[in-house]
This record gives structure tokens, C-alpha cells and sequence, in this order.
């Protein structure tokens, strides 16, 4: 059972690397495409600031770890190989989207791998209906948010700076995006970073209720009084996805940043404000959301004062059609590797 665990630590943790190489793009594609800073710089830029993320996320807002560890399925229907399976399935979705350039949601990946196993296996009654019609509502709401807030913030800018000169425009808000850009990475690692912690802690939980005079499990669920996320996993978790963030998804960046609009310092400073307001809020209200989906439509929004022929809605559909088979895809294959593991031996659930 121990060797088990640590197998879906370390798949957890590849998944959390994972997750920095997709959505890089949503924490530096617009500010590489504005050339506010180069891709080198930016990628160092918005590792350091989803890092510096976690410490906030341990004292301030844990709430999306909570719901990913209590709030999809019951904890009485979670085991080690439930994980495990839903680990394999959000990895093998997230890879073969971030191969092939599709900016997704990595979190709905892990999301749906969690789901499947527990409803192939046990069936729907011990799904938590409320936690998962959250964030199935999001999918829809936090797009919406970002497209909205990206649109009205531009439009007050266009207003206010109608009668200052381009370039002085584009060089004041090439600065302004250090801020902006730096903002949406420690929202990014807000929202996101947890989802990674949230399973490990549930993981870890369940192992040590089940075998409380383990000493290793005794080590790695070393919690305070009332915490429920160990202090390891908040570190390794997040210098993980900032990692990964630095080697980047560079076919998904390119998608973000050219492929939907064409992006202006301006725009570029909207969508990343606007994303940031969005991201952080749902950090602090506990609903995983997804940046991938927030960032898109704040670019989509800002695109969207210049008219509706500004956008790349091609692209668009591509990302949405991406975004839309996620769940459902690592519903199946996280279902279907723990329907074999159960074929082959690994233990069903036993509910008392």
C-alpha cells in the first residue's frame, strides 16, 4: 500500500509540473507578445511569482485545496488507487494537449480523472453534486468574467488615453505589464497551485487513517491542529508548477498570445488585470476555477472593442472544443485505468 502511495505522490507531483507547462501560457503569453519582456525573462518572471503565491494560499485562502480534496467526491469513496487513477488520467489528457498546443484546463483534468473512478466504480451517490455543479457552472461564469471585466477596462482606457500619443501609450503600459503579468502568475499559483495540494493532502489523509502506525505516513501527514494540507507539499507542489512554468508549454503560448487577437501593450494590461481580479476572488471563495478559460476570455474581450472581426474565432473554437471534451475525456480514461487496476487485483472500496 505504502509503495502505492508514493507512486501517486510522485505522479501528483509530475502533474503539477505538468500544469506549469501548459498554462505558462496564461501567465506570459500576452506579455511576450507585446515584447514587454522577452521570453526568457518572462518565463523567470512568472515562475518567481507563483512561488512566492504559496505562502499566501498556506495563511490566507486554502479553500480550492479543501474543495479539491472533500468537495468532488465523498472521502469514504477515495483510496490510493482511486488517486492513482485519476493522476494517470489528468497526466495522459494534459500531455497530449499541451503536445499538440491546446491551452486547457489542467485542473478540470484532474477534476474529471477524480470523477471517473469513483462513478464507473461506486456509482453517482457518492459524487458531491453541490462541489462539482460549482465548478461545472464556472467553466461557463469565469470566462464570461474575465471577457466582460477585459472589455469594460478597455474601453475606459480608450477613453481616457484618446488624446495621448501611441507610442507613449504602448512604452508606459509595456511597463505597467510587469505589474499586471506579475499579478496574474501569483493568481494563477493562488488558484491552481492548491489543486495539486488538495489531492496529495486527501491522499495522505486517507493512507494515514488507514494505517495510523505507519511512521513514514506518520512523516509525510505531519499536520497542525485543525490543517488539513501538510507544509511540504505546498512547497515541492508549487516549486513544481514554477518550474515548469521556466521550461514552458511554448506551442500554448503561441495559441494565447497571437492565435485568438492581436495583442497591444493596452490589451495586454486588461486581460491580465482582469484575469487577476477574477482568479483571485475565486481563490479566495474556494472554486477551482480554470486560467486557462479566464485568461482566454479576458483576451477575447479586450479583442472585442476593436470589433468582432478581430478575433481569431477559429482558433477560438479550438480552445473552447478543447475545454469542452476535458472533463468528460478524463472522466473515461481516469474510469477506465481504475476499472483494469480493479481487474487486476487493486482492492475495491469497502463502505460501512
Amino acid at each position: 500500500m505504502l509503495a502505492i502511495v508514493l507512486i501517486a505522490i510522485v505522479i501528483a507531483l509530475i502533474f503539477s509540473y505538468m500544469n506549469g507547462m501548459n498554462d505558462a501560457a496564461n501567465a506570459i503569453s500576452t506579455v511576450v507578445a507585446t515584447r514587454a519582456l522577452s521570453p526568457k525573462k518572462a518565463v523567470f518572471w512568472a515562475g518567481f511569482w507563483i512561488f512566492v503565491s504559496c505562502f499566501v494560499f498556506f495563511f490566507v485562502a486554502p479553500g480550492v485545496a479543501e474543495t479539491m480534496g472533500k468537495g468532488i467526491v465523498h472521502e469514504q469513496a477515495i483510496d490510493h488507487f482511486v488517486i492513482l487513477s485519476a493522476l494517470l488520467g489528468a497526466v495522459v489528457w494534459t500531455w497530449f494537449c499541451t503536445h499538440f498546443g491546446l491551452p486547457i484546463s489542467a485542473s478540470h483534468a484532474i477534476i474529471g480523472g477524480l470523477i471517473g473512478p469513483v462513478w464507473f466504480a461506486y456509482g453517482g451517490s457518492y459524487l458531491v453534486g453541490s462541489g462539482i455543479f460549482k465548478i461545472l457552472l464556472f467553466i461557463v461564469v469565469s470566462p464570461l468574467i474575465g471577457m466582460v471585466l477585459g472589455f469594460f477596462i478597455h474601453c475606459l482606457l480608450m477613453r481616457l488615453l484618446r488624446r495621448c500619443p501611441l507610442p507613449a501609450v504602448d512604452k508606459t503600459f509595456r511597463r505597467l505589464q510587469l505589474f499586471t503579468s506579475a499579478l496574474f502568475s501569483f493568481s494563477f499559483g493562488l488558484n491552481d497551485g492548491q489543486k495539486t495540494v488538495g489531492i496529495i493532502a486527501i491522499l495522505l489523509a486517507t493512507a494515514a487513517a488507514q494505517n495510523p502506525d505507519n511512521a513514514i505516513l506518520k512523516v509525510l501527514y505531519n499536520v497542525g491542529e485543525g490543517q488539513f494540507v501538510p507544509f511540504w507539499s505546498i512547497i515541492v507542489s508549487y516549486g513544481l508548477i514554477s518550474m515548469g512554468t521556466i521550461i514552458g508549454g511554448w506551442k500554448v503560448i503561441k495559441t494565447l498570445g497571437s492565435g485568438l487577437s492581436k495583442v497591444t501593450p493596452v490589451t495586454g494590461f486588461c486581460s491580465e488585470f482582469s484575469g487577476s481580479l477574477t482568479l483571485i476572488t475565486t481563490a479566495i471563495l474556494g472554486i477551482p476555477v480554470s486560467t486557462t478559460h479566464t485568461v482566454t476570455g479576458a483576451i477575447i474581450g479586450t479583442g472585442m472593442t476593436r470589433g468582432i472581426k478581430s478575433i481569431k474565432w477559429l482558433t477560438a473554437k479550438h480552445i473552447v472544443g478543447a475545454w469542452l471534451l476535458t472533463i468528460p475525456a478524463t472522466i473515461v480514461v481516469g474510469g477506465l485505468i481504475y476499472l483494469l487496476m480493479l481487474a487486476c487485483g487493486a482492492p475495491a472500496i469497502t463502505f460501512s
